[in-house]
């Protein structure tokens, strides 16, 4: 059987070295620019004929905007829909990125912690400067939970300022993990088809299930990360 490790290992297309430093294009740059690539297709080909009777892929396209549009209004408040490009983006990127891992030979990128981690932080570090812009030093009222005993404070805002910071923590290893542990246990059930031979029709059958759940998990991991940058993206507007 082969290692289930393996397909996480990053290796270079093209190596590209200046001086000590490593800028080689990797398995990884071409599984992102094929995501890149897809959804920009994907919603160009839809929007193309602007018809106004729209066929099947106009049709999904609008939707896609219109999910993406509620999930704002919903979770982020009418002044979030002027970020609606750049979480529009985020959301098929990552939605892009952990389906066409599923494809064979195709690098999953998102099962990377440094990948899921620079998204996170782009964000941490996004909502956290709006929200300064937004309310000025008031920002730093966040940290203080209404209604708690002015005894209490000294003990209750360091433990708000430290959750607050793991944000881009759990944002990241959320999606890193989900994405890894589905391919791990995916390739493990694939070595037993082949292992096993003739005997490989359970593992084979349990590998059509689990690549089934895997699609469910690429999009459900796409639409948490999405919801709760809409949610940290409310509190930097509205403090509540």
């Amino acid at each position: 059987m082969a290692d289930p490790l393996e397909q996480f290992a990053i290796r270079p297309i093209v190596p590209i070295l200046v001086g000590n430093v490593d800028l080689s294009f990797t398995n990884s740059s071409l599984a992102m620019a094929i995501a890149v690539a897809g959804a920009y297709g994907f919603i160009m080909l839809g929007t193309r004929q602007h018809a106004m009777v729209p066929g099947r892929l106009q049709s999904l396209v609008e939707l896609s905007y219109e999910f993406v549009a509620n999930l704002v209004r919903e979770n982020a408040g009418r002044d979030g829909l002027r970020f609606f490009p750049y979480i529009f983006t985020l959301f098929f990127l990552i939605l892009f990125g952990n389906s066409i891992g599923m494809i064979p030979g195709i690098f999953t990128f998102t099962s990377h912690i440094i990948v899921t981690f620079f998204l996170a932080i782009c964000v941490f570090l996004g909502v956290t400067a709006l929200g300064f812009w937004v309310h000025g030093v008031r920002f730093l009222g966040f940290f203080v939970p209404k209604g708690a005993p002015k005894i209490m404070l000294p003990l209750l805002v360091p433990i708000e300022i430290m959750s607050y910071c793991v944000r881009p923590i759990s944002l990241s290893v959320r999606l890193f993990v989900n994405m890894m542990a589905g391919h791990t246990m995916l390739a493990v059930f694939v070595g037993f088809i082949g292992a096993l031979g003739v005997f490989g029709v359970a593992p084979l059958a349990v590998t059509v299930a689990l690549t089934g759940f895997e699609f469910v998990v690429a999009f459900l991991q796409a639409y948490i990360f999405t919801v709760l940058t809409c949610l940290y993206l409310h509190d930097a507007l509205y403090m509540h």
